[in-house]
């Protein structure tokens, strides 16, 4: 294993040789929280593929088809779908929006009074998320080394951390490209093949496995429906879905390079289908299916090859931990810190520069402010996930109360704001509300696991949302025009919003933040 080793230190070393060297490029707070909205398509589609497919994609996809053949593909494949849909739909306008937090949206489009409860549900789900990716890292590391869980999770958890920390989503997008690209070639092009080689092709496949592993509903279709309410629907409006989106240099970067990061989800999910598919040929009588891809990997792979697909499961595991830690870090710094201090307020525009979500283009010295803030709650969101992590042990317990507290609370609301022009700021928050108190009492009263809790979660929220927003006055007409500028990529007209959107760089203090 002397070679696998060397290999795997060497990816660790680089990835924090890539925090390092985006720490130069970090200056302003746009830098550090979207890369300077300067995306190209390459990077774009690369890094937005590397985060929505982690470990759960990739170890859980193994596993899934483990268990369920060819329809275990469908959990990764519906989170390619809804990529998809945000990508062609949704994509363009929400780059034109030039915000930083999904709450910042919501506070723009209804004048700013659904904001901050918003904030706290949209870090919650975000927490959890980096929690889950965090925990993965036990599972990578103790094959690897033969670590202790605390100590896999320890030494995982600050190596992204460190990075992440360091230069923001600079960094992040610097090893996500590298992240995908190890990916691609570990899972995509050497396991695949090799895993379909050693369990005697497809034909053998099919003769050693009941009918069941290749029929495209196995997994059930109850299942497959829940997985697009919580997945597909997720990838929506997601924050650590949205800033990707925020780092596009245009439109048709967004829509383009997300239709390609989607379109390669949907072949990602096929590949860890088949690879678990293959996996029981080859190991019948595993003691879990998630011991699949190690077990796998471990006994049908040579030296070196070996190595590099470790290392593009643990490739997987940091690019969606550090996406999902810089989104939590984001949203408590400037949707709920920012608010309870009081410093994000109502301004004139010549007023507002210095503030905004793009500052740092105004006095001196406030880049380095603005940086080091996000920096420094970067870091304590880190440990607060790494502690939080050493207390949990199931992990998708863990991801299904994060998926189902997101699409439950926020995915009427944001949605309604996109697509239908009575809905109002009350009507936002009443859907939050209902809607979250709804899921978690449901996943208290019936398990976490139970499938009721988004069912009833949503039609709570969409319920709440139409009854209470038609039920109040219509969201005032200066707030819509400013919306629908902004949406449209125009500046607003004067004294119609509190700040500009002009460019890349442009001011955006929505109203009631």
């Amino acid at each position: 294993m002397a070679v696998d080793y060397a290999v795997i230190v060497l990816y660790l070393a680089g990835m924090l040789a890539m925090g390092w060297w985006g720490m130069r490029r970090a200056t302003s707070k746009s830098d550090f929280l979207v890369a300077g909205r300067r995306l190209g398509p390459a990077m774009y589609s690369g890094t937005m593929a590397a985060i929505v497919l982690g470990g759960a994609s990739t170890i859980g996809g193994v596993g899934l088809g483990y268990r369920y053949g060819l329809s275990g593909a469908w959990m990764v494949f519906t989170i390619g779908l809804g990529l998809l849909a945000l990508s062609v739909f949704f994509s363009a306008r929400i780059a034109r929006l030039k915000v930083y937090t999904v709450s910042e949206m919501l506070d723009l489009r209804y004048g700013g009074s659904a904001g901050l409860i918003s904030g706290v549900v949209m870090w919650a789900y975000t927490l959890m998320l980096a929690v889950t990716s965090t925990l993965a890292y036990a599972t990578i590391f103790d094959v690897l080394f033969g670590l202790d869980r605390a100590l896999a999770i320890i030494l995982g958890g600050a190596i992204v951390v460190a990075y992440s920390t360091l230069g923001g989503m600079w960094s992040i997008t610097l090893t996500d490209m590298v992240q995908f690209v190890v990916k691609t070639i570990g899972v995509l092009l050497l396991l695949l093949p090799i895993a379909v080689i050693k369990a005697g092709g497809f034909a053998e496949m099919k003769a050693q496995l009941p009918d069941d592993y290749f029929a495209p509903l196995g997994i059930g279709g109850q299942t497959v429906f829940t997985y697009v309410l919580i997945y597909s629907f997720g990838m929506l409006i997601g924050q650590d879905i949205w800033q990707r989106v925020f780092t596009a240099r245009g439109d048709r970067v967004a829509r383009l390079g997300g239709t390609a990061a989607g379109t390669y989800c949907l072949v990602y999910a096929l590949a860890g289908a088949v690879i678990g598919t293959a996996a029981k040929v080859l190991y019948p009588h595993l003691g879990s299916p998630d011991d699949a891809f190690a077990t796998i990997v471990k006994d049908a792979l040579p030296v070196g090859v070996r190595g590099l697909v470790l290392a593009a499961a643990l490739s997987a595991v940091m690019s969606t931990s550090s996406g999902a830690l810089i989104a939590c870090a984001t949203v408590a710094n400037n949707d709920i810190w920012a608010r309870i201090r009081g410093v994000v307020r109502r301004q004139s525009p010549a007023t507002d520069v210095p503030q905004g979500p793009d500052a740092g283009h105004g006095g001196a010295g406030e880049p380095r402010d603005e940086v080091r803030g996000n920096r420094v709650f970067i870091l304590l969101m880190g440990l607060a996930v790494i502690v939080i992590a050493l207390a949990l042990n199931n992990v998708v317990e863990a991801l299904t109360v994060a998926y189902n507290l997101l699409v439950g609370g926020l995915l009427v609301p944001i949605l309604g704001g996109l697509l239908w022009k009575r809905g109002t700021g009350a009507g936002a928050l009443a859907s939050v509300a209902v809607g979250g108190l709804t899921v978690v009492g449901l996943m208290l009263s019936l398990g976490v696991l139970a499938n009721e809790p988004i069912y009833y979660g949503l039609l709570a929220s969409l319920v709440a949302y139409v009854a209470v927003s038609l039920a109040t006055r219509p969201t005032d007409a200066a707030v819509l025009d400013a919306w629908r500028a902004r949406l449209a990529g125009r500046p607003a007209a004067a004294g119609t919003e509190p700040s500009v959107a002009s460019g890349p760089s442009a001011t955006t203090s929505p109203a009631g933040r």
